[in-house]
């Protein structure tokens, strides 16, 4: 016990586009937000953050503003992921009780980042108390999360569907051997969602409701029984309040194109692939994790279309936040394995 009281913590910080997890090893997941910050546009304060500050997007008098700091999976504005990150930070270290000693930290960042963005990250989380900020891909943090042997010299495939990044990765030996990253995730869909409403129907809608209108009667393109859901926006015609009733096949048109994408990165990582992995891949298949694989039928789809077997994670949206905080042992095992 005497020793331990020095060894300093050691936390996984999955930040996302859509949501920042915090992992600590002995409590697991200790913190989940949405990654929004609601800011005083006069006085740059910030007046809320994560859940409540996620309340108000679109729904701010005109000097408040709730906005993402986080686009496409990396850091849009430094000082507003900074503060976000300060305020993570604290509430976390108050549910672990790290009051005196800096944490170890581990960021997973996405893998097609360029040096400068991997930089902003680990600056913005030492400035926030941090010792040691260690980086990991975060397809690779992915998979340790949905606990596959990413330490042995089998091919792991990866599909990571996150809110501003789909990332697909094949990892064996504890590193990518082939990966695709595309800036398409579920914002892209709630985006396409509200641009085929805005066209087809003259009605406005926001963020929030796009994203609900997925999550109800959204599908992967699989055959499916129709579903309908009443959605309420604002008729560009009169300018009135409106509601109306949405067609899940619509809905599943108006995402097509989007996961289209998406499936075009995963063949293309397969292609990408050596020879004697691919044999692995046959027997194993896919992994699916990330908030995007929870689209309705999205496993069956691209069962059909890939012809391997596709997996659902055990917890897709924890899976990146689990890994980062459990990647420091699989680093050190596969260092001393090469030792």
């Amino acid at each position: 016990m005497g020793e331990n009281m020095f060894q300093s913590t050691e936390i996984g910080i999955d930040l996302g586009t859509a949501n920042i997890l915090v992992y600590s090893k002995n409590k697991g997941i200790i913190l989940n937000e949405p990654s929004v910050v609601a800011v005083d546009t006069t006085t740059k304060a910030v007046l809320a953050i994560g859940t409540d500050a996620k309340n108000m997007i679109g729904k701010t008098p005109g000097k408040i503003v709730a906005v993402r700091p986080m686009k496409d999976g990396v850091i849009a504005d430094y000082d507003m992921t900074t503060d976000l990150l300060k305020h993570i930070m604290k509430k976390a270290g108050k549910k672990i009780g790290m009051t005196f000693r800096k944490p170890n930290v581990v960021v997973c960042t996405p893998s097609g980042s360029t040096a400068v963005e991997r930089r902003a990250i680990s600056d913005a989380v030492k400035n926030c108390g941090a010792k040691n900020v260690h980086l990991i891909e975060e397809p690779v943090a992915a998979a340790i999360g949905a606990d596959l042997p990413v330490d042995e010299p089998v091919a792991n495939v990866v599909v990571d569907i996150g809110g501003g990044t789909t990332e697909v990765a094949i990892i064996s030996f504890g590193g990518v051997v082939s990966c695709h990253s595309i800036r398409i995730g579920g914002d892209q869909l709630d985006e396409d969602i509200a641009s085929f409403v805005r066209k087809k129907y003259n009605l406005l809608i926001g963020e929030r409701t796009a994203e609900q209108v997925k999550m109800e009667i959204g599908f992967a393109l699989i055959e499916h029984v129709p579903e309908t859901m009443e959605i309420r926006g604002r008729d560009l015609v009169t300018g009135l309040p409106k509601t109306i009733r949405l067609q899940s096949n619509e809905i599943q048109h108006a995402m097509r194109e989007s996961l289209l994408h998406i499936l075009e990165a995963i063949r293309a990582t397969l292609e990408d692939c050596p020879p004697e992995l691919s044999g692995d891949i046959v027997d194993r298949g896919v992994v699916l994790t990330g908030g995007g694989s929870l689209l309705n039928g999205m496993k069956e789809w691209l069962t059909e279309e890939i012809v391997v077997p596709v997996h659902l994670a055990a917890n897709p949206l924890e899976s990146v936040a689990i890994g980062t905080g459990r990647s420091l042992d699989v680093i050190d095992k596969l260092q001393k394995a090469i030792k």
